[in-house]
């Protein structure tokens, strides 16, 4: 579901963050923080991602990241739908 934030510039440095569904608290367990940080480092290895800093907290995940080859759009829709079935699958 999205808020009405757009990316413009695709390549462009941005602070985004993530948020679990009713802010469910799935990040205080280690095996949801690895599906994500799992999750994370394949976009990095595989599509470019670069993360410059990120927090996960119990419920949300802060991250300040680009894409240089101007696809950040994609990248994070991807990484989204991943990660949320990864999760919804345990």
């Amino acid at each position: 579901m999205t808020t009405g934030y757009r990316i413009e510039d695709q390549s462009a440095l941005y602070y985004s963050t993530m948020q679990v569904v009713e802010w469910v608290d799935i990040s205080t367990r280690q095996r949801y923080r690895d599906i994500l940080l799992d999750s994370l480092r394949y976009c990095q290895e595989n599509k470019g991602l670069q993360i410059f800093a990120y927090v996960i907290m119990s419920n949300h995940v802060h991250l300040i990241l680009n894409s240089p080859m101007g696809d950040l759009s994609q990248i994070i829709g991807d990484l989204k739908k991943f990660t949320s079935k990864l999760l919804s699958d345990r």
